[in-house]
């Protein structure tokens, strides 16, 4: 959780750099550099508010997108996650429901980096189970970087590319699953 909130500068490191796409991102303004970074956290964090369409277009709203292309993003993600839910509100949604849109938030501006903290551990097993292989599908089609935090050694092993294991903010070790079983 510290990592990735260092990734997006909610904390600054008191040492070392940190790159994206080859930029370091100390150097970037920090509101702009979250505005391109997708963000899931375990507690959903969708706006009760808004509708599921407002929710997942709170970041190109802040980019100033279009109405045409805001409307536009919310059909093409809702076509990788669920349907006919445009108009309704978190509170008339299930959990995994509610994740999923939190999801779809975090990849509505075409971030190329998307950080996911344990964004499954509060779900039944088989919502857990089932958003797993849909994240794993998503990120294998939209080709993005997912930096995923979980305590879960068989989460890791199922959704991982490379694995990272810290201890008290140090990589301890570094591999594919493969390589890690």
């Amino acid at each position: 959780t510290t990592t990735l909130k260092m990734i997006n500068r909610l904390i600054e490191p008191t040492s070392g750099k940190i790159y994206i796409n080859g930029k370091d991102i100390a150097a970037q303004d920090r509101v702009e550099l979250r505005r391109h970074i997708g963000y899931v956290i375990q507690q959903i964090g969708l706006f009760p508010n808004m509708t599921v369409a407002q929710n997942i277009c709170v970041v190109p709203n802040l980019l100033k997108y279009s109405k045409e292309a805001c409307d536009k993003i919310v059909h093409e993600l809702l076509e990788l996650g669920i349907q006919d839910c445009l108009d309704k509100y978190p509170s008339e949604m299930s959990g995994g429901q509610q994740q999923r849109i939190g999801i779809l938030r975090a990849l509505a501006a075409s971030p190329p980096i998307v950080l996911m903290d344990e964004p499954f551990s509060a779900l039944d097993p088989m919502t857990r189970r089932t958003l797993q292989q849909e994240v794993r599908s998503l990120q294998q089609k939209l080709n993005k970087t997912f930096v995923f935090v979980t305590h879960d050694m068989e989460e890791a092993l199922d959704l991982a590319d490379v694995i990272i294991f810290m201890d008290h903010g140090r990589i301890v070790q570094m591999a594919p699953p493969e390589e890690m079983l």
